[in-house]
């Protein structure tokens, strides 16, 4: 059975999400979104998830008391995702 990294998984789980982040959001502005994000997509995820980090805990904690969108719940899975990849990463050095 050949060796497979355990954080490979996880970076291509963050990968797909932003992909997908980039996808909703040409989704949300009305268009189609075409079968595979274009650099100009994948930099408004990029700015999306930028923006969506700043935001901080104490904004996306109250978040959690109502519904949101699909692009929201985008953006927080792929900020776990990434928090895990950092945890692991760390671990692996300390």
């Amino acid at each position: 059975m050949p060796y497979t990294d355990p954080l490979e998984p996880m970076l291509q789980r963050a990968d797909e999400l932003r992909r997908r982040i980039a996808l909703r959001i040409v989704e949300e502005a009305g268009a189609t979104p075409p079968p595979s994000p274009s650099a100009d997509h994948l930099a408004a995820a990029d700015e999306a998830i930028a923006a969506w980090d700043e935001q901080g805990e104490e904004e996306q904690d109250q978040r959690a008391f109502r519904n949101i969108g699909p692009l929201q719940e985008l953006l927080a899975e792929y900020q776990a995702t990434i928090e895990r990849i950092v945890e692991e990463r760390d671990r692996r050095l300390g």
